[in-house]
Protein backbone atom coordinates (compact mmCIF):
# COMPACT_ATOMS: atom_id res chain seq x y z
CA UNK A 1 0.00 0.00 0.00
CA UNK A 2 1.21 3.32 -0.60
CA UNK A 3 1.27 6.30 1.44
CA UNK A 4 -0.45 8.88 1.16
CA UNK A 5 1.01 12.61 0.81
CA UNK A 6 -0.11 15.64 2.24
CA UNK A 7 0.58 19.56 1.50
CA UNK A 8 0.09 21.88 4.70
CA UNK A 9 0.39 25.60 4.04
CA UNK A 10 1.11 28.13 7.35
CA UNK A 11 0.33 31.57 6.04
CA UNK A 12 -0.03 35.03 7.34
CA UNK A 13 1.35 38.89 7.30
CA UNK A 14 4.86 39.40 8.54
CA UNK A 15 5.92 38.64 11.82
CA UNK A 16 2.72 36.45 12.77
CA UNK A 17 5.13 33.22 13.11
CA UNK A 18 5.03 31.58 10.08
CA UNK A 19 8.28 30.39 9.84
CA UNK A 20 8.15 29.81 13.88
CA UNK A 21 5.58 27.39 13.21
CA UNK A 22 7.09 25.84 9.98
CA UNK A 23 10.36 25.08 12.14
CA UNK A 24 8.27 23.55 14.77
CA UNK A 25 6.66 20.94 12.76
CA UNK A 26 9.90 20.54 11.05
CA UNK A 27 11.54 19.63 14.04
CA UNK A 28 8.20 17.27 15.43
CA UNK A 29 9.22 15.12 12.03
CA UNK A 30 12.72 15.23 13.06
CA UNK A 31 11.84 13.59 16.45
CA UNK A 32 9.68 11.55 15.03
CA UNK A 33 12.41 10.30 13.08
CA UNK A 34 11.16 11.70 9.16
CA UNK A 35 13.86 12.00 7.05
CA UNK A 36 13.49 16.08 5.77
CA UNK A 37 14.14 18.31 3.67
CA UNK A 38 14.24 22.16 3.63
CA UNK A 39 13.70 24.52 0.74
CA UNK A 40 14.18 28.50 0.80
CA UNK A 41 14.41 30.50 -2.32
CA UNK A 42 17.78 32.22 -3.65
CA UNK A 43 16.16 35.36 -3.04
CA UNK A 44 16.04 35.48 0.90
CA UNK A 45 19.41 36.42 1.85
CA UNK A 46 18.57 36.71 5.58
CA UNK A 47 21.11 33.28 6.08
CA UNK A 48 22.80 31.12 3.21
CA UNK A 49 21.41 27.74 4.21
CA UNK A 50 19.19 28.48 6.81
CA UNK A 51 15.62 29.44 7.51
CA UNK A 52 15.42 31.62 10.45
CA UNK A 53 12.42 32.89 12.08
CA UNK A 54 12.34 36.70 13.38
CA UNK A 55 12.73 34.96 17.13
CA UNK A 56 16.10 33.73 16.36
CA UNK A 57 14.49 30.24 15.64
CA UNK A 58 16.46 28.38 12.79
CA UNK A 59 16.51 25.14 10.66
CA UNK A 60 19.42 23.76 7.81
CA UNK A 61 17.29 24.82 4.09
CA UNK A 62 18.65 24.11 0.20
CA UNK A 63 18.37 27.60 -1.48
CA UNK A 64 17.35 27.12 -4.89
CA UNK A 65 16.56 29.36 -7.85
CA UNK A 66 13.10 27.92 -8.71
CA UNK A 67 10.92 25.26 -7.27
CA UNK A 68 11.94 22.78 -10.61
CA UNK A 69 15.71 22.08 -8.93
CA UNK A 70 13.09 21.12 -5.60
CA UNK A 71 12.33 17.57 -7.71
CA UNK A 72 15.41 17.24 -8.38
CA UNK A 73 16.63 16.93 -5.10
CA UNK A 74 14.24 14.88 -3.50
CA UNK A 75 15.07 11.87 -6.21
CA UNK A 76 15.54 10.12 -2.90
CA UNK A 77 12.82 8.17 -2.19
CA UNK A 78 13.68 8.13 1.70
CA UNK A 79 12.49 11.63 2.18
CA UNK A 80 9.20 12.12 4.08
CA UNK A 81 8.62 15.51 4.61
CA UNK A 82 9.25 18.63 2.35
CA UNK A 83 9.51 21.58 3.73
CA UNK A 84 9.51 25.15 2.04
CA UNK A 85 9.75 28.54 3.37
CA UNK A 86 9.14 32.42 1.66
CA UNK A 87 6.62 30.37 -0.82
CA UNK A 88 5.72 33.59 -1.98
CA UNK A 89 8.58 34.08 -3.64
CA UNK A 90 9.00 31.30 -6.07
CA UNK A 91 7.74 30.91 -9.68
CA UNK A 92 3.78 30.07 -10.30
CA UNK A 93 5.27 26.06 -11.08
CA UNK A 94 5.53 25.58 -6.74
CA UNK A 95 2.09 24.66 -7.30
CA UNK A 96 2.99 21.92 -9.63
CA UNK A 97 6.32 20.85 -8.07
CA UNK A 98 4.36 20.88 -4.88
CA UNK A 99 1.27 18.38 -6.05
CA UNK A 100 3.79 15.90 -7.56
CA UNK A 101 5.61 15.43 -3.94
CA UNK A 102 2.28 14.79 -2.15
CA UNK A 103 0.98 12.46 -5.42
CA UNK A 104 4.57 10.86 -4.49
CA UNK A 105 3.32 10.51 -0.90
CA UNK A 106 5.58 12.53 1.12
CA UNK A 107 4.05 15.61 3.01
CA UNK A 108 4.78 19.58 2.10
CA UNK A 109 5.00 22.05 4.54
CA UNK A 110 4.95 25.17 2.82
CA UNK A 111 4.96 28.60 4.82
CA UNK A 112 4.78 31.91 2.70
CA UNK A 113 2.82 35.75 2.81
CA UNK A 114 -0.50 35.42 1.54
CA UNK A 115 -0.69 39.11 0.92
CA UNK A 116 1.81 41.23 -0.21
CA UNK A 117 2.24 45.10 0.79
CA UNK A 118 -0.28 45.96 -1.40
CA UNK A 119 -2.97 43.37 0.59
CA UNK A 120 -2.97 41.57 -3.01
CA UNK A 121 -2.61 37.67 -3.20
CA UNK A 122 1.40 36.94 -3.21
CA UNK A 123 3.16 35.02 -5.71
CA UNK A 124 2.16 30.95 -6.24
CA UNK A 125 0.33 31.50 -2.29
CA UNK A 126 -3.39 31.75 -3.74
CA UNK A 127 -2.61 28.36 -5.63
CA UNK A 128 -1.21 26.57 -2.91
CA UNK A 129 -3.82 27.51 -0.13
CA UNK A 130 -6.21 26.31 -2.51
CA UNK A 131 -4.95 22.43 -3.24
CA UNK A 132 -3.81 22.57 0.59
CA UNK A 133 -5.06 19.66 2.59
CA UNK A 134 -4.83 21.79 5.47
CA UNK A 135 -4.24 25.43 5.70
CA UNK A 136 -3.42 27.84 9.04
CA UNK A 137 -3.42 31.51 8.87
CA UNK A 138 -1.31 33.09 11.81
CA UNK A 139 -2.08 36.80 13.21
CA UNK A 140 0.19 39.05 14.62
CA UNK A 141 -0.21 42.20 16.36
CA UNK A 142 -0.91 45.40 14.86
CA UNK A 143 2.35 47.85 15.92
CA UNK A 144 -0.08 50.84 15.76
CA UNK A 145 -3.27 49.18 18.06
CA UNK A 146 -2.16 46.31 19.25
CA UNK A 147 -5.35 44.02 17.64
CA UNK A 148 -4.93 41.13 15.55
CA UNK A 149 -2.75 42.30 12.47
CA UNK A 150 -3.57 40.85 8.98
CA UNK A 151 -1.59 43.04 6.73
CA UNK A 152 1.52 43.77 5.84
CA UNK A 153 2.93 47.34 6.38
CA UNK A 154 6.23 48.71 4.17
CA UNK A 155 7.46 51.92 5.57
CA UNK A 156 10.11 53.68 3.62
CA UNK A 157 12.12 56.20 5.25
CA UNK A 158 9.69 56.02 8.53
CA UNK A 159 6.49 56.40 5.91
CA UNK A 160 3.96 53.92 4.35
CA UNK A 161 4.76 52.70 0.85
CA UNK A 162 3.30 53.73 -2.61
CA UNK A 163 1.51 51.19 -4.80
CA UNK A 164 4.17 52.11 -7.27
CA UNK A 165 6.78 50.76 -5.27
CA UNK A 166 8.36 46.95 -6.22
CA UNK A 167 6.86 44.41 -4.62
CA UNK A 168 10.05 42.41 -3.61
CA UNK A 169 11.90 44.07 -0.97
CA UNK A 170 13.51 41.39 1.88
CA UNK A 171 13.88 43.38 4.63
CA UNK A 172 12.77 43.45 8.45
CA UNK A 173 11.09 45.62 11.32
CA UNK A 174 13.05 48.42 9.52
CA UNK A 175 10.84 48.36 6.38
CA UNK A 176 7.73 46.34 7.38
CA UNK A 177 5.24 46.51 10.31
CA UNK A 178 2.63 43.82 10.90
CA UNK A 179 -0.67 45.93 10.87
CA UNK A 180 -4.16 45.42 10.92
CA UNK A 181 -7.10 46.61 8.16
CA UNK A 182 -7.24 50.08 10.05
CA UNK A 183 -4.23 51.06 10.23
CA UNK A 184 -2.68 49.90 7.12
CA UNK A 185 -1.85 52.78 4.78
CA UNK A 186 -1.14 52.64 1.11
CA UNK A 187 -0.16 55.63 -0.89
CA UNK A 188 -2.31 55.49 -4.36
CA UNK A 189 0.04 58.50 -6.14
Amino acid sequence: MSKVGKIEVITGCMFSGKSEELIRRLRRCKIAKLKTLVFKPLVDTRSEAEIISHSGQKFIAIPVHNSSIILFDIIDSTIDIVGIDEAQFFDENLEEVVKKIAYDGKKVIIAGLDMDFRGEPFGPMPNLMAIADEVLKLHAICAVCGDDATMTQRLINGKPASWHDPIILIGAEEKYEARCRLHHVLKKE
